[in-house]
C-alpha cells in the first residue's frame, strides 16, 4: 500500500490544496498574517499523516498522527478566525468546516487501528 491509498491522506491533501487556494487570493496583509499560519497548518495535516506512514513502529505512526490531528484543530481554528475576519464566505466557512469534521472522524478512525495487527502498524 502506498500513501497515495489511504484516503485519509487524500482527504488531508485535498482540504490543503482548497486552503491554499482560498489564501493565495488574500491581501498581502491578510496572506501575512493569518494566511501562512493557516497554510501551513493545512500543510502540515498531510505532512504528519505521512512521516508517520513511513515509520516502522506503531508508537512512531501514531506520534505523527496524533501531531496531524492537532494541525487539524488548528486549521480549524484559522477557518473560523478568517470567517470572523471577512476573508472566507459563510458558504467557504461551512464547506471548509464540513471537511474539517469528516477528516477528524477519518483520521480518529485511522489512529484506532495503527498497532491492532501484530506486525502492522499501518
Amino acid at each position: 500500500m502506498d500513501i497515495e491509498d489511504l484516503r485519509v491522506y487524500q482527504l488531508a491533501m485535498h482540504l490543503a490544496e482548497k486552503v491554499w487556494e482560498i489564501v493565495i487570493k488574500w491581501d498581502s496583509f491578510a496572506k501575512y498574517s493569518i494566511g501562512k499560519q493557516y497554510t501551513e497548518a493545512a500543510d502540515s495535516i498531510g505532512s504528519n499523516i505521512s512521516e508517520g506512514f513511513g515509520r516502522f513502529h506503531f508508537k512512531d505512526s501514531k506520534n505523527f498522527l496524533y501531531y496531524s490531528r492537532g494541525s487539524l484543530y488548528e486549521t480549524r481554528t484559522w477557518t473560523t478566525k478568517a470567517h470572523n475576519r471577512k476573508l472566507i464566505t459563510e458558504e467557504e466557512y461551512k464547506e471548509l468546516l464540513a471537511e474539517i469534521h469528516d477528516l477528524g472522524i477519518k483520521l480518529n478512525n485511522y489512529i484506532n487501528t495503527i498497532g491492532k495487527t501484530p506486525g502492522n502498524h499501518q
